[in-house]
């Protein structure tokens, strides 16, 4: 196989790989209300929070440190569980944002977090537990 073959063929499953995250996003919509909509929300919920925070004057620079290295953690390709494994692909993502985000919520005032997280607060109240 020569080079511009290899290039065809990754730019098809590049594009395959962009429409599957696509179609997932649109179905994840039509969820009803409950535990599993908010899971399928959780990293994009997490990802929009931490950006929101990380320009938000009342947050420390330790806790946007955090926050920033969590949104790389997710958006890199490079991942200790492949993507691709079925059900704990997404595991290493999913903990490291969570540790990070409950490091990071520590010293930001809880008002303050729940302004910026996107959608229903109930996942982010379970996720952090009690106000101190």
């Amino acid at each position: 196989m020569d080079w511009t073959t290899g290039l065809v063929v990754a730019g098809v499953l590049a594009g395959l790989w962009a429409v599957s995250v696509l179609v997932m996003v649109l179905l994840a919509d039509r969820l009803p209300d409950g535990l599993l909509k908010q899971v399928a929300e959780f990293l994009p919920a997490c990802v929009t929070t931490a950006r929101r925070l990380r320009r938000h004057p009342d947050v420390p620079r330790r806790a946007k440190v955090a926050l920033g290295v969590a949104v790389v953690w997710v958006l890199s390709p490079i991942d200790l569980l492949p993507e691709f494994l079925p059900v704990i692909g997404p595991l290493d993502d999913v903990v490291a944002v969570v540790l990070l985000l409950r490091y990071a919520a520590r010293s930001i005032p809880r008002p303050v977090l729940l302004e910026a997280w996107p959608t229903d607060p109930a996942l982010l109240e379970r996720l952090l537990g009690r106000a101190r």
